[in-house]
């Protein structure tokens, strides 16, 4: 097997991962808008502890949503460097 076919079947099975990530991430945030519109229609709002435990809830969630964007950039960087290094042909076995 060639070099070219090898960096060809990488591509290939990176894009089709990419694609099954975002299809995962799409029925999951789907999933996620029911859940908050089922909590969202629970709460009490008169009841102050209520309200106040669904704000909590919220911005607590808020901060592992952003955590997992970042994440999410990072490894598109990282994807991104690899696939750069595969076009230019670079190996390690190259001095």
């Amino acid at each position: 097997m060639s070099l070219d076919q090898i960096r060809a079947d990488v591509l290939d099975r990176m894009e089709r991962g990419e694609r099954a990530v975002r299809f995962g991430m799409f029925g999951a945030a789907l999933a996620e808008l029911l859940l908050f519109v089922a909590a969202f229609r629970l709460v009490t709002w008169s009841d102050p502890l209520h309200r106040l435990v669904f704000v909590l809830a919220v911005l607590g969630y808020t901060i592992v949503v952003l955590g997992l964007f970042a994440l999410g950039g990072h490894v598109t960087r990282v994807a991104a460097r690899i696939v750069a290094a595969l076009d230019r042909g670079d190996s390690p076995d190259r001095p």
